[in-house]
């Protein structure tokens, strides 16, 4: 019996050991997030739909260098990850997905490596955390875009650029595998990689004395070795379709620098950022101004000026997207860390232990301090977490179907939040010492995990379009869609991406609805149906289109 005893104790204690290597946690942390679904999978239109059907034409055709009928306006790296799991595994949105999850679970190791170099461990273990949890990130995570691969190679380059410092014996390597991870981010986001570049010039250049990165050629040749897969698909592809391959890049580009898609004006990313990272954005502001105040050797100009430089960049630049920012949120994370740890050793000492604070100076340290910011923190969001849970309670109550599922959300959030106003009353009226800053800080993870777990396990992170699925999938459609092709004449652009992904025969577009042999089947608008001339039968109705057939 004893020896049973001693047996439990040695698994507890390993199971503890595998539980504190930061890999292990941070994977135990995030998978749920991109795992947790309602069963059911759907693509989101616009672009997740074009990236996974771009790719399907590529896996169906056989064909990965010119499957179009004109030259095309992106590089294929993306297209090209997402039909090689589509080989691996089968042809569903769910494959489709795998590259953006693997990505991102890469690119939360990198953030812990690149925080730990510059921020220490426990810095750099919470800031992963953080960024799991910030909402625009995870859900790129989860939709089949080149926009988190992207990512992940520029944090590689970044890391690299470090350990080439940290190691001189290994410099050539790190230098060529920075280099080589520039040159696949032209691959996967074509002349978007140029941003992130870019915003790495105040490092390489004011820093160069120091790591002499712009002299070494490994750099440059690790560069042009990432460049072969891209010159080599458009060569392939000039042959193809001669200079149409060229001009269509580049006139891309120029049209993107020169329209200013849905009036996103300048200050879009002010706003937006904080909202797609809500409420970590908040206290990286704080972590940026205590980084500010007290710089981090040797890594200042990559840890504050690459995102100042990036946020600059695309706010200058025309187009204005809310996932062009996304390069931004592991250093928000970075950032919400040090501001996070801050308030916490306010809440566990009443002092920041490693800001010092001089007498005699108005110091807005000491000022946060005195006014324990903290503690209004606690009650104001435990406050915040009522409000949900009594919202909540009473949508499921008297609420319609439709809102039932975001009302899961906000209960989930809500119970969440009330876990800091707990933990601060019963360390401070309670006595419970034990309650240190690690639970406090936990107090802010857990509530945003709870609600993206509930997001995810209603659907609203995998299912996009539930009702066009639910219509395709019906036993009726399903065994019309698998031997007839389906005409349409003209349908919107995000309805169209979704059947070339969904129809199992590629849809037929033509110039006329006279065109439709008889006896064949037609996508049509609603309001089109009673003004055909045609006998025609209506198979089913779902948002503002029918599937009709023409009979004879």
């Amino acid at each position: 019996m004893l020896y049973k005893l001693h047996f439990l104790q040695y698994i507890w204690t390993q199971i503890r050991l595998v539980g504190s290597l930061p890999y292990f946690s941070l994977l135990v942390w995030i998978l749920p997030l991109l795992l947790f679904t309602s069963g059911h999978n759907s693509l989101m239109a616009h672009d997740e739909a074009l990236y996974a059907s771009r790719a399907r034409l590529m896996f169906d055709s056989g064909n990965w260098i010119a499957p179009w009928e004109r030259a095309h306006h992106k590089t294929p790296g993306p297209y090209w990850l997402i039909a090689s799991f589509y080989k691996l595994f089968d042809l569903s949105d769910a494959s489709a997905r795998i590259p953006s999850m693997i990505a991102g679970i890469f690119s939360l190791c990198l953030v812990y490596e690149i925080g730990k170099i510059m921020l220490g461990k426990k810095l750099a273990r919470l800031a992963a955390a953080i960024l799991s949890v910030e909402f625009l990130w995870l859900q790129y995570c989860r939709l089949s875009t080149p926009d988190v691969p992207m990512i992940f190679l520029v944090l590689l380059a970044i890391w690299s650029l470090i350990k080439t410092e940290l190691h001189p014996k290994y410099r050539y390597f790190w230098s060529f595998i920075a280099g080589l991870s520039l040159g696949l981010g032209f691959l996967i986001r074509s002349f978007m990689i140029f941003l992130p570049i870019l915003a790495l010039f105040p490092y390489l250049i004011w820093e160069h004395r120091r790591h002499r990165h712009l002299t070494n050629p490994i750099l440059y040749l690790g560069f042009f070795v990432g460049l072969i897969p891209t010159c080599v698909w458009l060569w392939l592809s000039w042959l193809h379709y001669g200079n149409q391959s060229f001009e269509e890049l580049f006139k891309f580009v120029v049209q993107l620098g020169s329209e200013d898609h849905y009036n996103n004006g300048p200050l879009f990313y002010i706003w937006n950022i904080p909202l797609g990272a809500f409420p970590w954005a908040f206290f990286g502001i704080l972590g940026l101004v205590l980084t500010l105040r007290r710089p981090i050797p040797r890594y200042q100009l990559i840890l504050v000026g690459f995102p100042l430089v990036l946020f600059c960049e695309l706010s200058l630049f025309s187009t204005r997207f809310p996932h062009y920012s996304l390069c931004l949120y592991p250093f928000i994370a970075l950032f919400a860390s040090v501001g996070l740890n801050w308030l916490g050793n306010i809440y566990q000492t009443g002092i920041p232990l490693q800001f010092p604070l001089q007498k005699g100076k108005i110091n807005i340290l000491k000022l946060f301090a005195k006014k324990n910011l903290p503690r209004n923190l606690s009650y104001g969001f435990g406050g915040l977490g009522v409000l949900l849970v009594i919202a909540s309670i009473g949508v499921l109550s008297w609420g319609s179907s439709d809102i039932y599922k975001y009302a899961t959300i906000g209960l989930a959030m809500g119970l969440g939040w009330l876990i800091l106003p707990g933990v601060w009353i019963s360390r401070y009226h309670f006595g419970k010492n034990f309650l240190t800053a690690r639970y406090w800080i936990a107090g802010w993870l857990i509530p945003c995990w709870l609600a993206l777990a509930a997001t995810g396990s209603i659907g609203l992170l995998s299912d996009y379009n539930p009702v066009l699925r639910t219509f395709l999938q019906q036993p009726a459609i399903a065994s019309i869609l698998q031997s007839h092709p389906i005409y349409f004449v003209q349908i919107d652009a995000k309805t169209k991406v979704l059947l070339n992904f969904y129809l199992p025969i590629h849809p037929l577009q033509i110039v006329s609805i006279s065109q439709v042999p008889a006896l064949s089947y037609a996508w049509i608008y609603t309001d089109q149906s009673p003004k055909l001339s045609r006998p025609h039968r209506i198979l089913g109705t779902v948002n503002e289109y029918q599937l009709i057939q023409f009979i004879p």
